[in-house]
């Protein structure tokens, strides 16, 4: 078997979320975060120990969640957006109009605004950071918010204090 070959089925064995906890506790020097958009990857390092790797779906087209050097700037276990979220009927609590952006979409007569769950919620970018999603397809399809499977966005969070570095990159 060639070379490229057995790293291909080595890469294809890798789990795809993965989280070191003992490492992160354990290991010295400070956590950090790099998210690559190309691969759609968030990497967590503790010092310069790579403790975990999770799948994530960053910002689409007109949404593109931007790259640059930033520094977690706070964190909420339970989070909603002030942007995206649902019309819901005031009597029957039933979601009238989904996926609205409160910029665009007025609300109709006789609902209430539901903004969408984003537990877990770590800022690093004015209302951009990283949360928990039961939706995080393997391409760009957020609001500019990094998702993450909902066990994964748990790790991060708990372990990525305030003023961690997150490095996003192509």
């Amino acid at each position: 078997m060639c070379l490229a070959a057995l790293m291909a089925t080595a890469a294809s064995a890798a789990p795809e979320n993965w989280f070191d906890e003992a490492a992160a506790a354990n290991s010295s020097g400070a956590a950090s975060i790099r998210v690559s958009l190309g691969e759609q990857r968030a990497y967590f390092y503790k010092g310069k120990k790579l403790v975990g790797v999770s799948r994530i779906s960053s910002g689409k087209a007109g949404y593109r969640t931007p790259k640059g050097h930033y520094k977690v700037r706070g964190k909420k276990l339970k989070h909603r957006s002030t942007l995206y979220g649902s019309y819901v009927d005031r009597n029957t609590h039933r979601v009238v109009r989904a996926d609205v952006d409160t910029r665009k979409h007025r609300r109709p007569p006789g609902t209430y605004y539901r903004g969408a769950k984003m537990d877990y919620f770590i800022r690093f970018n004015g209302g951009i950071g990283f949360h928990a999603s039961g939706n995080v397809p393997s391409y760009p399809a957020s609001h500019g918010c990094v998702r993450m499977p909902r066990h994964m966005a748990q790790k991060f969070y708990r372990y990525a204090p305030v003023g961690t570095p997150v490095i996003v990159t192509n």
